[in-house]
């Protein structure tokens, strides 16, 4: 039967010659001086996509349910348009990143900042879409020494509670039961129409399988979902903070999406003072997936 993945990691498989690693580093556990308190970071999963070291990188982060595969066709695209070093990073119960119990913000934070210093690129651009991109605001907003600029891709610092359906996404998914031994096109077949049940959106239905995968004859999640669903509340949320970030910041909105209303405005514009807003048309709130083209030039047009 199905079975939620707990504390495996897949195989990293290899990614082609225009990756110049795909790996996990060796990072120490951390200490936060900052905060008086020790946070453990873990080794995240990412990709490199090589460019000019005299150009701060171009950071992708995820958002829930998503992978650093999200991004593989635009950071190629970027990579090669920009001339920049691009990375995408898999969140913590993520991807091909370890499992932890803890998925708050700061946790997320923390993982970043240390890839970001082990890999040398700090400063850096960063893009975090959703849960990535509070992640990257969060970060921003402790460490702003380490992000030249910022995107925030159909996401605010402000609860998104009311609008969200993740958690009955992650409800759907537990209850997601597939026998064993079963071929791989049969068992997304199958879970697909069990999750059709609550979530009537084939393509957020597709997006949420690219999540099932085969281990040792079985069918499990790959992403943490007792984790997340334990800490749903803190991922739809964002930690209060008095300090803001004073680098440029692009905050930017599907036009279809509710995400962000005009009512967390002023949160922006207090935590982020030189913030920009751009609205692409006919996008939901997955943006780099309904219009990639659109995403990928507001993102040249604010490097510019």
């Amino acid at each position: 039967m199905l079975r939620w993945a707990r504390a495996w990691r897949l195989p990293l498989r290899g990614l082609g010659p225009s990756s110049l690693s795909a790996s996990r580093v060796p990072l120490a556990p951390s200490s936060s001086g900052r905060s008086g308190t020790e946070r453990r970071s873990v080794l995240l999963s990412y990709r490199l996509l090589d460019g000019e070291a005299a150009r701060p990188a171009l950071v992708f982060l995820h958002g829930l349910f998503g992978s650093k595969t999200n991004f593989n066709s635009i950071a190629k695209a970027l990579a090669q348009q920009t001339g920049r070093r691009v990375l995408t990073v898999d969140a913590r119960n993520h991807g091909d990143s370890p499992h932890s119990p803890d998925m708050s913000y700061e946790a997320m934070s923390q993982d970043v900042q240390d890839l970001l210093t082990q890999l040398g690129l700090v400063p850096c651009v960063l893009v975090g879409h959703s849960m990535g991109g509070r992640t990257a605001m969060l970060l921003a907003l402790q460490r702003p020494e380490l992000v030249e600029r910022l995107i925030a891709v159909d996401i605010s610092p402000v609860e998104t509670t009311s609008n969200s359906d993740f958690p009955s996404y992650m409800a759907a998914m537990r209850a997601v039961d597939v026998p064993d031994d079963m071929s791989r096109s049969s068992a997304r077949k199958l879970a697909d129409q069990q999750l059709s049940t609550v979530i009537q959106d084939t393509a957020v239905r597709q997006f949420l399988l690219t999540n099932l995968v085969e281990v040792d004859g079985r069918f499990v999640w790959r992403v943490n979902l007792e984790a997340l669903a334990q800490h749903v509340d803190k991922i739809l949320a964002f930690p209060p903070r008095q300090e803001s970030y004073p680098g440029p910041t692009l905050f930017l909105l599907g036009g279809n999406s509710q995400y962000v209303h005009p009512s967390h405005h002023s949160e922006i514009r207090r935590l982020f003072p030189q913030a920009q807003m751009q609205t692409v048309p006919n996008a939901g709130h997955w943006i780099h997936a309904d219009c990639p083209q659109d995403f990928m030039a507001a993102i040249r047009g604010f490097l510019a």
